[in-house]
């Protein structure tokens, strides 16, 4: 009786906080964006409509952004995913034990800047005038090309790490049996290793997908006129005033998240989350 009151108490707290503040926002989100507006004023009313919802679904800059988000969001995981791989097995079972630490600490360390830095950073770099053209006579410039880039850079540790682990947990023991039995380097990679890590490359992509679909900031500093589903509902929110019509918005990349965790939950990517 004392472990589960003990237990109890541990949990309560924060599973009252998850239920309150994460779960219980998300459900005055979902609320909320069956409201609608004052056309006078920009209040909000508390009156059932389900304008909102038909605009976000009936809209042809809606829909453009949307496409927009999604496909820069798969291509950032893609990105992330083909530099990730090669990286993570060289780090986990070539480099030497202190190679190993320099290589976690290179790819961890970027996450202690502050992601305004290396926003702002990339921006100088993709500048017109910037060191990118100094060096080579050319640069992307502002818009989606530089959105890609700042965010693979930005998210790019979150597909190392949990690929990184995934080939740290793959045994010796059957790297050198697929060499005993005559298998080549990379027949062993494709045949041995990829099954195993497949699961930590899709936990990865769990996060790049997620963290991309989502972003606003970096497309406001590197994006030029590009519009991303975030700024467009930050913009509804704070400039416009309207937040049902944002809540509304905010539905679009709630479901791509949901559907895109549902589609991985099959390869085991939750467990490595």
């Amino acid at each position: 009786m004392k472990r589960r009151a003990g237990l109890a108490f541990l949990l309560v707290p924060p599973l009252a906080w998850l239920g309150v503040a994460y779960l219980g926002s998300l459900a005055v989100l979902l609320v909320s964006a069956f409201w609608g507006t004052n056309s006078f004023t920009g209040a909000v009313v508390r009156t059932f409509t389900t304008d909102n919802i038909a605009r976000v679904f009936t809209d042809a800059v809606f829909r453009t952004v949307t496409l927009r988000t999604v496909g820069v969001a798969l291509t950032v995981t893609v990105i992330c995913m083909l530099l990730a791989i090669p990286l993570a097995l060289y780090m986990a079972k070539i480099a030497s034990p202190a190679g190993r630490v320099a290589l976690v600490i290179a790819v961890t360390t970027p996450l202690w800047a502050s992601y305004l830095v290396k926003a702002y950073a990339w921006r100088m770099l993709l500048s017109p005038e910037g060191p990118l053209s100094w060096a080579t006579g050319y640069t992307p410039g502002y818009g989606l090309v530089a959105t890609v880039i700042t965010l693979s850079y930005l998210w790019l540790p979150y597909m190392v790490i949990p690929v990184f682990a995934a080939f740290e947990r793959v045994p010796d023991a059957l790297v050198d049996a697929s060499s005993d039995l005559g298998a080549s380097s990379l027949m062993t990679v494709r045949s041995v290793m990829a099954p195993l890590v497949f699961p930590g490359i899709a936990a990865g992509s769990i996060f790049t997908f997620s963290l991309s679909l989502g972003d606003y900031i970096a497309v406001t500093i590197v994006g030029g006129k590009t519009q991303m589903l975030g700024n467009i509902i930050y913009g509804q929110l704070v400039t416009a005033n309207n937040q049902p019509l944002a809540a509304a918005l905010s539905i679009i990349p709630l479901a791509a998240i949901v559907l895109y965790l549902l589609a991985m939950r099959r390869t085991g990517a939750l467990e490595n989350v």
